[in-house]
Order: structure tokens, then C-alpha cells, then sequence
């Protein structure tokens, strides 16, 4: 599908790239808003697109959303993911948003994505110890008291919580017939008793988090959406995640690729520019082609997802988006590193940060091979 942009979109594409020249341009820039690169999203930055009505690209208007749609917001984070924004938690912020916006009741609902449009930050709990690919084996559990809920259990590698005004939780109500039966969705703020959030430290700095809940009391309208139909309104927001995703790992791959060729331009070796080599240029040549395809399954998926006349879920085409796009990032930061050389495996350059975002793509949001594995029961197989 060709990428027939509108006018109106192609100026926003062009405002987001003017937004990270201006803001995150060069390098001490970014290192300033990331403490020399020990943060790995700003807060600061987080504002300043609030400001610009970006931080709820995809919310409604009446909630203090931009009311964009999903190609809105596919290009918002291919954008700034390309111009090296310090914002990672932005993706997650907008994947939970989507989810409250529908189906959380609207008090709750008017609340938490009015906190969005501000520049807050939210977090989703999916994972435990026990259930990380095997999502529906989650063991967390919300019993109902005579007024609420009381939640007990662990949960791990959750993004962003330490720094987000509220999680959104997925805890166990009830024992189905199948395992993902019984799950229920909870708003948590951050500074509820009972909850205790404890920083994993990871190759891009501290990003996620365990978290453990000692008889955590939540009210009964803390509830998101139906009770015991968590599963099901997970697997809805869970085909905006990936493509979400797979908008932001192609910013990263075509970030690599500018940097990539930026060098091989100028780094000369046998008295001429090293990216006339045939076997740099033949490979980048292949990279190129793999970020094309990419982008153009990206923007097929994200305007399939507009489709105001479409009837059925996305899962195979967002998994086959996540996965295509992460994979081609991946390739091309480790080919970028090696094309580079030792520069590539330096600290001065920005290739590191490149390879680290890249190899962890693949994993969070679903691992690629859970990706694949979803694709092929989408066959029948």
C-alpha cells in the first residue's frame, strides 16, 4: 500500500522532525535532559509535547486528546523515535490510555487521560515471575471485600512505574474453566499503600520494575472496565500495542540507517569514503529495502486499524508489524555497529544506545517468537 499521506499529516511529520532538531538535536542536549544518559526518558521533554498537544495524539478531544488517529500516532513515534527522543515511556503511556478510554468507567476515565493530555506518565502490569510469555498464568490476586478489593502478589518488568501516575493492573478474580479466564483490570496510583515498586536495573538504565502488592486496598470503582473480562479487553489493546511498537522500532531503524550512512560518507580508508566498498554498500542497499518494507507494513496495519468499515482484530497483521519492524532495527543496529567499526562500539557515538534499544525491542511487548507463534496459529497451525 502506497503511503499516500495527507497534506495535514505530512506537516505534522515535518513539525515533530523540526521539535526534535530544535529539543534533542545533539548530543549534550539529550544528555541533559537524560543526566547524562542514566534516564532513560524525560519527564521534562514529556511536558513540552503535552504542551503541543501531542502527548494524547490518539484520546479524544473532550478528554484533552488531540483526536488524532492510529497513523497520528504511528508517525508521531516513528518521528520521534527517529530524532532520538528521550521518551520510551510514551508508547506505554498511549497503549494504556487507549485501554481506559475504552472501557473504563468515565469518571475514572475523564481523570486518567485528562493526567495524559498533561504529560503524565502511565504503566501496565502484565508479567510475574511465573507468567511473562505465558501471560494468562498470571497468580496476583484481587479478592472483593465489603467495599473494594484487596490485591496480594508480585509482578516484574513493568515499565515505567516508578516514575507513572498509576498502573494499570492485571490481577486474578476468579478460576475459569481456562486459566485466562478470571482476570480482571485495576487502576493502582502509584503512591497506594500497600504497593511497593523496586527498580531493575537493565542495559538502558532504570526502565522497569518488580512490583509487590501487601494487601493493597483498592475501592470498587477502581475496577477497569467488566471484572473477570480482563483477558479480553487485554487482547483488544494488546494489537495497538505491538503496532505502537513496531512505529517506534521503525523510527530506530531509520535513525541507525541516517547515522549508519552519515559515516560510512565521511570515514575514509584507502584513500576513499569507506561506503564505497561494495560489501557496505550492497548491505546497506538491503537494509534500506528491509526499512521500506517495514515502514509500508506498518502504515498498511495502522490504517487498516482506521478502517471505521473493519470487522475483525488485527493480531496477525500487528504481530507481523512488531515483529518485521524489530527485527529490521536489530539487523541494522548490529550491521551499523560493525560497518562503523570501533567507532561503532564507542560511547561517543550514538550507535550503543542504537544496539541496546534495538536488542530490547525484540523482547518486550511480547518476544518476537511469541510473535511468530501467534502468526502461525493465525494459519490454523
Amino acid at each position: 500500500m502506497p503511503l499516500d499521506f495527507t497534506d495535514e499529516q505530512k506537516a505534522f511529520a515535518e513539525a515533530v522532525r523540526e521539535f526534535c532538531r530544535r529539543e534533542v538535536g545533539t548530543k549534550e542536549q539529550r544528555d541533559k535532559l537524560t543526566d547524562g544518559g542514566r534516564e532513560a526518558h524525560s519527564m521534562e521533554l514529556n511536558r513540552k509535547i503535552a504542551e503541543l498537544g501531542w502527548a494524547a495524539i490518539n484520546l479524544p478531544e473532550e478528554y484533552g486528546g488531540a483526536g488524532g488517529d492510529h497513523v497520528d500516532l504511528c508517525i508521531l513515534l516513528e518521528e520521534l523515535a527517529r530524532g532520538m527522543a528521550p521518551l520510551p515511556w510514551l508508547g506505554t503511556t498511549l497503549i494504556v490510555g487507549g485501554i481506559y478510554n475504552r472501557f473504563a468507567a468515565e469518571p475514572l476515565k475523564r481523570a486518567v487521560l485528562g493526567r495524559i493530555a498533561e504529560g503524565a506518565a502511565m504503566a501496565i502490569s502484565i508479567s510475574e515471575p511465573e507468567a511473562g510469555s505465558d501471560a494468562a498464568a498470571i497468580t496476583c490476586r484481587a479478592e472483593r471485600t465489603s467495599d473494594g478489593w484487596v490485591i496480594n502478589g508480585q509482578k516484574t518488568w513493568c515499565t515505567n512505574a516508578h516514575a507513572a501516575d498509576g498502573i494499570l493492573l492485571v490481577a486474578r478474580t476468579s478460576q475459569g474453566e481456562k486459566k485466562h479466564h478470571g482476570l480482571t483490570m485495576f487502576h493502582v496510583p502509584r503512591e497506594t499503600p500497600g504497593l511497593t515498586i523496586k527498580p531493575i536495573d537493565t542495559m538502558n538504565g532504570p526502565e522497569v520494575n518488580d512490583l509487590y502488592f501487601t494487601d493493597c486496598v483498592l475501592p470498587e470503582d477502581a475496577v477497569v472496565g467488566e471484572v473477570d473480562a480482563g483477558w479480553r479487553q487485554l487482547m483488544v489493546g494488546l494489537d495497538t500495542e505491538r503496532l505502537i511498537l513496531a512505529a517506534n522500532t521503525l523510527g530506530i531503524a531509520e535513525r541507525v540507517f541516517d547515522d549508519c550512512l552519515e559515516f560510512v560518507r565521511e570515514r575514509r580508508q584507502f584513500g576513499r569514503p569507506v561506503g564505497l566498498f561494495q560489501a557496505i554498500k550492497h548491505r546497506l542497499a538491503d537494509l534500506a529495502t528491509e526499512i521500506e518494507c517495514a515502514r509500508l507494513l506498518v502504515y498498511s496495519v495502522a490504517r487498516q486499524a482506521d478502517d471505521p468499515d473493519r470487522t475483525r482484530p488485527l493480531t496477525r497483521e500487528s504481530s507481523m508489524a512488531k515483529l518485521k519492524a524489530t527485527e529490521v532495527a536489530k539487523a541494522m543496529a548490529l550491521e551499523g555497529m560493525q560497518m562503523m567499526g570501533g567507532y561503532g562500539y564507542s560511547t561517543e557515538f550514538t550507535m550503543v544506545q542504537h544496539v541496546r534499544m534495538a536488542l530490547g525491542a525484540t523482547i518486550y511487548g511480547g518476544t518476537n517468537e511469541i510473535q511468530r507463534e501467534i502468526i502461525g496459529r493465525s494459519f490454523g497451525l
